[in-house]
């Protein structure tokens, strides 16, 4: 089965599910940490679709469903709350000797449980495995990376009110067009200073703040999508070319501002760090890298010292399409590359390293790397204090 035939597989199965949500496999899912959980952590956020409510800590708790995968395979597997001694989990276990689970259950792949029924009798659960499928995936529910672990909410988002108001505030001066990429960013930005009040965290905890710039950014355009076609979709569609022609706008839009609303939110935070860069600067054979590090003027000046200079690609996930870098700064041996992929393999991981690219992951994410791999991983704050340090 193609992997883009898995990705709309698995969007129709929650299209028609009583509830579902995502992740990516960790290294502690995958068993690359080499620790003694079994099976499929589920984060506390999406609890509701293994179990009716979160129980107290001091038991344990389970029961056995069916859980059909993309391929057909079908096993029957436990659902169990650990509460005694010092573990607090749920996880899904038992799944069989003739699951392949570590070809299946590999670091980095994203993970889709679908509960199909209200007696949690019968699930569906997809992996999928490549970028493209993962793209196509979260474009078609508006999600990012940072929702990964919470309950994928189809109708509509549970907001704070005041969020909604500054939200249809915006909105409502769009003249019946989508904002640029740039401006959605920025005012989102705008939006989450003003409701939460911590623009000190730009410096204090860059890490945390590019997640939380990620987090409502998304909430935002949700919100501007719905409101802009609240209108053609009380209407209808005059035939199906109509509906597909519109459908598909829809889905390249939330592809491709992706990417560029992940630059937006980092040069922000280099910005608010005084950090000097230039963004999307021109390199040999015209590449165009994200962020250099003191700018493309010291780049193509052939008397300032190599050494010096930084190079940063942004990529909101990174599995595959890492290599894709290597090329876009000959004069910089070593690339750093920014991701919110929550969990690579150590097969990757190597890969990465053998080709002198070093990731920077937020600090939250490094726990679902394996672990001997973590200490090659910067965070957003170690990478921001390196570069101060280099361009001193």
């Amino acid at each position: 089965m193609s992997e883009l035939i898995g990705a709309s597989k698995a969007i129709q199965a929650v299209l028609n599910s009583e509830i579902a949500f995502f992740k990516f496999i960790s290294a502690n899912d995958s068993g690359e940490t080499g620790g003694h959980q079994a099976g499929i952590l589920i984060p506390k956020p999406a609890v509701p679709v293994i179990f009716p409510g979160v129980f107290p800590k001091g038991t344990n708790e389970s029961y056995y469903s069916e859980i059909i995968w993309e391929d057909g395979f079908v096993t029957r597997s436990r659902f169990i709350y650990y509460g005694q001694g010092t573990r607090d989990e749920y996880r899904v276990t038992n799944f069989g000797r003739e699951f392949d689970y570590s070809a299946r259950i590999e670091t980095g792949n994203l993970f889709v449980l679908i509960r199909n029924s209200p007696d949690y009798s019968n699930f569906s659960a997809f992996i999928l495995k490549d970028e493209e499928s993962m793209e196509e995936f979260l474009a078609a529910f508006s999600l990012s990376p940072v929702d990964a672990g919470r309950i994928i909410h189809i109708k509509s988002d549970k907001k704070e009110l005041n969020e909604e108001t500054e939200f249809f505030k915006f909105a409502s001066t769009l003249d019946k067009e989508f904002p640029s990429t740039f401006f959605m960013s920025q005012q989102s930005r705008i939006i989450f200073n003003k409701l939460y009040n911590k623009e000190f965290e730009v410096r204090k905890n860059p890490d945390k703040r590019i997640i939380e710039w990620t987090d409502i950014e998304y909430r935002l355009f949700r919100y501007i999508e719905n409101y802009l076609f609240r209108e053609q979709l009380s209407k209808g569609f005059s035939d199906i070319d109509d509906f597909i022609v519109t459908a598909n706008s829809i889905l390249n839009r939330r592809k491709s501002r992706a990417g560029k609303s992940l630059e937006n939110q980092l040069e922000a935070i280099f910005i608010g760090n005084s950090l000097v860069f230039t963004s999307q600067a021109t390199t040999e054979r015209n590449s165009r890298p994200d962020f250099l590090f003191p700018g493309e003027e010291a780049y193509k000046n052939p008397r300032f010292p190599k050494e010096k200079l930084i190079f940063l690609a942004a990529k909101t996930t990174c599995k595959d399409r890492w290599r894709q870098i290597l090329t876009e700064a000959d004069r910089i041996d070593k690339k750093y590359l920014f991701t919110l992929q929550q969990g690579i393999s150590s097969q990757q991981l190597q890969a990465m390293i053998s080709e002198n690219v070093q990731l920077v992951v937020p600090a939250r994410y490094h726990k679902d790397y394996p672990e001997p791999w973590r200490k090659h991983i910067l965070s957003l704050k170690e990478f921001i204090d390196y570069v101060k340090i280099k361009n001193l």
